[in-house]
């Protein structure tokens, strides 16, 4: 089972739970990971021209809608979170006429459809596939909303260095009269689909599900839908300020699929 309709409906309570607290996380700027990893990366994939119509799909607080518009894009920008909605309009105020916020399910055809035919130049989702339960009706969804041509990027964190039960191991060695730490992962899974609990913050009063598909998984249903792997990236931190460095073991992945 690679979809987990039975939990949609829970997920969607733990978000709601938490959303005030993510955006508090979150802020105006976002975190480290969308300011050195997200951002720039999916901008370069997604080319923004000006006057282009964009739909961001699991917009959170709408730090990247206002990216977006910033840009100057226009932008339909949604989220199944009624308070994160709230809170994006909120944060909104310069780009207001260029941002139309939406409260829509993304596991829904029917609040899908609502969105038009063809209305979009691009797509984008940054972090949020993992955590659909079934994201099927929204790639069936795209093909019909985007124009002709058009590319929908996505980033998710990385199924292959982090799928559920993955550890971080430091390691530290005498090597020619050098001491020599070294990280690195351990997993022992990863083809199985699998739902689980996550924390992404500290501090958040319940952990939210997240959905772990390998890569094969996120092709294949693109491609049944006629879409086109033209653009991937797997960015790294190019500077160490933890621990635990994520130098060679990128930590997201961010693709681009086109609609043909």
């Amino acid at each position: 089972m690679s979809e987990w309709k039975d939990l949609i409906k829970d997920s969607h309570a733990r978000w709601e739970e938490n959303a005030e607290l993510w955006d508090d996380y979150m802020g105006y700027e976002s975190n480290r990971y969308h300011r050195e990893l997200i951002r720039p990366y999916t901008e370069k994939l997604l080319n923004i021209k000006e006057g282009q119509t964009i739909l961001d799909i699991a917009c959170g607080n709408g730090n990247f809608s206002r990216r977006l518009a910033e840009l100057g894009a226009n932008v339909i920008a949604f989220d199944y979170s009624e308070k994160m909605i709230e809170r994006a309009k909120m944060r909104t105020k310069e780009y207001i006429n260029q941002i139309d916020y939406k409260v829509v399910d993304a596991t829904s055809y029917e609040e899908l459809s609502e969105l038009g035919t063809e209305q979009f130049d691009s797509a984008v989702a940054n972090m949020a596939l993992m955590d659909i339960a079934d994201i099927t009706p929204l790639v069936q969804s795209l093909h019909k909303m985007l124009k002709p041509n058009g590319v929908f990027v996505l980033s998710i964190t990385h199924p292959c260095f982090q799928p559920p039960g993955v550890r971080k191991v430091t390691e530290t060695e005498e090597r020619d009269g050098n001491v020599i730490t070294t990280n690195s992962i351990q997993l022992s899974k990863y083809l199985n689909p699998e739902p689980y609990h996550a924390i992404g913050i500290k501090g958040q009063s319940s952990p939210h599900f997240m959905f772990h598909r390998p890569l094969s998984y996120y092709h294949n249903l693109f491609f049944e839908d006629n879409f086109v792997l033209d653009g991937m990236e797997e960015p790294s931190f190019q500077n160490v300020t933890d621990k635990f460095d994520w130098l060679e073991i990128p930590p997201v992945l961010i693709l681009r699929f086109r609609k043909r």
